[in-house]
């Protein structure tokens, strides 16, 4: 098969990519420049959405259609997965560590955000997701003011950063990791169940697999999968810088020896 600019597309080449900042403003919609750009980079590369939220969110991001436009979707880390529009898989964290363990870490976690003392709190403290539990101390309820003035606030005091070393040392027995992403929250959920785990779908079938995320440092949700010895890691800084590297790293190489 030939792309119709005539370019040939490197089927055992897939460009993996995160979601908030970095095809979209955190919680934002992507661009229709960005999507128009990822549909594009199909003429080239099999492309794949590896994101930390629930497929719903993962939608209001980048369409509705998100499931059947991209060659995979994994949502909450790829613990629901798709491929080409179909379910691969779906993984269970209620199934995984029992409803009792469960309990427990959900009763200390509200507990914890209940005697916090951060200047504004809102609703949706914690959101139970297929394959893991979000955690946000402000509130997932609350307005993008209200999320950026957050964000300000955690980078200066480091209550996200406290309150994980906190539930590391507290359920050590459960084998949990923790990983701080996006403006407001963390994100819960077993050991290997981190980005990293969408890479059993995909290692078999391409040669080549580059990642390409924005919290790529040592804590951060994209960090695992950056650093895997699997992938190729590429942090960016936006969605403009995504289209810059990967215009520069895919696409201009085959215009270029198409002319050669």
């Amino acid at each position: 098969m030939v792309a119709s600019d005539g370019a040939k597309p490197h089927y055992k080449t897939i460009a993996l990519f995160d979601v908030d900042g970095t095809l979209t403003v955190p919680r934002k919609k992507a661009d229709q420049s960005t999507l128009d750009f990822l549909q594009e980079l199909r003429k080239y590369v099999k492309v794949g959405i590896v994101g930390g939220s629930d497929q719903i969110k993962i939608c209001e991001q980048l369409g509705p259609k998100a499931p059947i436009e991209y060659d995979y979707l994994f949502s909450e880390n790829g613990l629901v997965a798709y491929k080409e529009g179909e379910v691969l898989a779906i993984q269970s964290l209620k199934k995984h560590l029992g409803e009792a363990k469960l309990k427990e870490l959900i009763n200390f976690v509200l507990h914890y955000i209940a005697d916090l003392d951060i200047p504004i709190k809102r609703g949706t403290f914690i959101e139970f997701r297929n394959g893991m539990l979000n955690v946000s101390p402000i509130g997932r309820n609350c307005s993008q003011e209200e999320r950026d003035e957050f964000e300000e606030f955690d980078l200066k005091t480091g209550i996200r950063k406290k309150f994980v070393g906190i539930l590391r040392e507290k359920f050590a027995h459960l084998n949990l990791v923790y990983s701080i992403g996006g403006q407001i929250s963390f994100d819960v959920f077993p050991e290997g169940w981190d980005k990293t785990y969408c890479l059993r779908f995909v290692e078999e079938e391409f040669s080549d697999i580059h990642f390409f995320g924005d919290k790529t440092f040592e804590g951060g949700n994209d960090y695992e999968i950056f650093m895997s010895e699997k992938t190729k890691g590429h942090t960016v800084t936006s969605p403009v810088d995504t289209v810059q590297q990967c215009t520069e790293l895919f696409i201009k190489p085959a215009k270029e020896a198409l002319q050669c």
